[in-house]
């Protein structure tokens, strides 16, 4: 690969000294018209030899380049210099607009995008593949689409993607506030996108005790969520959830309470009869007994199944009533 044409290549023509600038790269060179009989740095006279340092023909008359090595025809100045078009091949001559990128050399006119043939020498571009794209032709052919607005989501901006969709980072809103959000988690549903607290504010249960949204545990008295911390004992307010409860008039109670409050007294122990726990009980009259306290007042035997005999506030086995007193 030879290396970039010397920038700063001045055009000097000799008639009047005029000097002029065109784009190239890097040492100092020199052009010009050579002409018989004008002393100077630059010039000779006609007796002097004058000749191309490459080919050795006469430079009188003609345009030269003088370089560091000598002057140079133009022809054998491009041969040598000059930088080959990676587009069309040809050699881009010392009075042509060079463009350079990624060790590539073009042509002005040939550095253009490689689909619309739009020139690229003030245009932002990218590189696709080795093939050089305009910014339009590189989002219509790689760049996704906004899920929202249906624009291009340009390479570089800021953007969100989920589910295979993509959106601007502006357009991908709450479907409940409208507002952005961003880095915030949301809940996905049925298409839409939901902040967090939209989403509980919608379609999360609500406790039925406090009527705030559950969003996570939680438990299920009479087919109606509570949170864990609400479901507590009416009377003592302990918790109630994983314990075994009962209930009055929709208010849950724990076994203790209902007894002390609501549940009947044995008439031979005196304590609750509750019935939870797979408690049995005897009833008679307005009286009742667990099971196990149900009993014969003189000879303790069980009366549970058994017939017997009601004696003021005892109750007596059969064989005890007929032996008297």
């Amino acid at each position: 690969m030879r290396g970039l044409l010397p920038a700063l290549l001045h055009l000097l023509y000799l008639s009047g000294l005029g000097v002029s600038y065109t784009r190239k790269a890097n040492s100092k060179v020199w052009t010009g018209y050579s002409l018989p009989g004008l002393q100077g740095s630059l010039t000779a006279t006609m007796s002097e030899a004058f000749d191309c340092a490459k080919c050795s023909e006469s430079l009188y008359g003609r345009k030269y380049i003088q370089t560091d090595d000598g002057p140079y025809c133009v022809p054998c100045y491009d041969n040598t210099f000059a930088n080959t078009c990676a587009e069309c091949q040809q050699l881009i001559g010392h009075d042509s607009r060079e463009l350079f990128y990624e060790d590539r050399h073009f042509h002005e006119g040939c550095f253009r995008c490689c689909r619309c043939q739009r020139s690229l020498a003030d245009e932002p571009f990218t590189c696709q593949d080795s093939e050089l794209l305009c910014n339009d032709c590189y989002c219509s052919a790689f760049s996704s689409q906004c899920s929202a607005c249906g624009e291009t989501v340009m390479p570089g901006s800021r953007k969100l993607e989920y589910g295979g969709q993509t959106w601007h980072e502006h357009c991908f809103l709450c479907s409940g506030c409208e507002q952005p959000l961003g880095s915030r988690s949301f809940v996905p549903d049925k298409g839409a996108h939901y902040c967090v607290p939209c989403y509980e504010n919608k379609f999360a249960p609500r406790c039925a005790r406090c009527s705030k949204t559950l969003t996570q545990g939680g438990v299920t008295y009479r087919d109606q969520p509570w949170h864990r911390e609400c479901l507590v004992c009416t009377g003592c307010q302990t918790p109630l959830a994983g314990q075994q409860f009962t209930s009055r008039e929709d208010d849950p109670y724990c076994v203790t309470c209902f007894g002390e409050l609501f549940a009947p007294k044995c008439s031979s122990c005196k304590r609750p009869i509750t019935g939870l726990g797979g408690g049995k009980y005897v009833s008679f009259e307005d009286r009742h007994w667990h099971h196990s306290c149900f009993s014969c007042a003189r000879c303790s035997t069980s009366l549970v199944g058994q017939g017997f005999v009601p004696d003021g506030d005892q109750v007596l086995c059969q064989g005890c009533s007929q032996a008297g007193p």
